[in-house]
């Protein structure tokens, strides 16, 4: 069986949000047509708390984009952003979510970031993605979202070293890019893991 994951299509990260991605929008109508496509389909929200250790105003004196340790980990810090229960945190309003069967929520440990949609970036707690998928009978995994460079790539290269046949839907993705060329060596990274990178067409 094949599953789509949409990968944080949530209001903070288009235009005009929190951490708004470039063309961040552009994904919207690539998922929405792509949806009826798949035997299953799921989404993953970034659902942090308010004093989130990556948002770089419960540091006082750091700036956003300064790299930072929080807890013995290697981290960016970010602008305030998708907070639960906010209009930010929420799916894109524009994102059709009738075929969305369930939502993998992550990030609400205030201790440590979590770019994947299976795990934290320490790996020590999974979101129950990877058992969900399984026990549906899922062994290919087609992904598309936000942003290419982050959260994409890493539930991408978690796919794979959990064993799912794992493709990345280029143009349903948009990336950061905090510097020129990290969206083109992200997915050269997944390419080379073993990630087959496609588009729609």
């Amino acid at each position: 069986m094949k599953a789509l994951i949409l990968v944080d299509i949530q209001n903070d990260f288009l235009p005009g949000g929190a951490l708004a991605v470039p063309r961040g929008d552009e994904v919207i109508p690539v998922a929405n047509a792509s949806q009826v496509r798949f035997d299953l389909t799921v989404a993953t929200q970034d659902w942090h708390p308010a004093d989130h250790g990556s948002f770089a105003t419960n540091h006082p004196g750091r700036h956003t984009g300064e790299v930072i340790e929080l807890n013995g980990l290697r981290q960016i810090l970010w602008p305030v952003h998708c907070v639960q229960q906010s209009h930010g945190a929420a799916l894109a309003t524009q994102l059709d979510t009738r075929h969305i069967q369930k939502v993998f929520q992550k990030g609400m440990d205030p201790q440590i970031d979590s770019y994947s949609g299976f795990f934290d970036n320490g790996r020590c707690k999974d979101t129950g993605l990877a058992d969900y998928l399984r026990s549906s009978g899922v062994e290919e995994v087609y992904l598309m979202g936000l942003a290419t460079d982050y959260c994409v790539k890493f539930t991408a290269l978690d796919a794979v070293s959990l064993g799912f046949r794992t493709h990345l839907i280029a143009d349903g993705c948009r990336g950061v890019n905090l510097n020129p060329e990290d969206v083109g060596r992200a997915v050269e990274e997944m390419r080379q893991k073993g990630v087959v990178v496609l588009t729609t067409t």
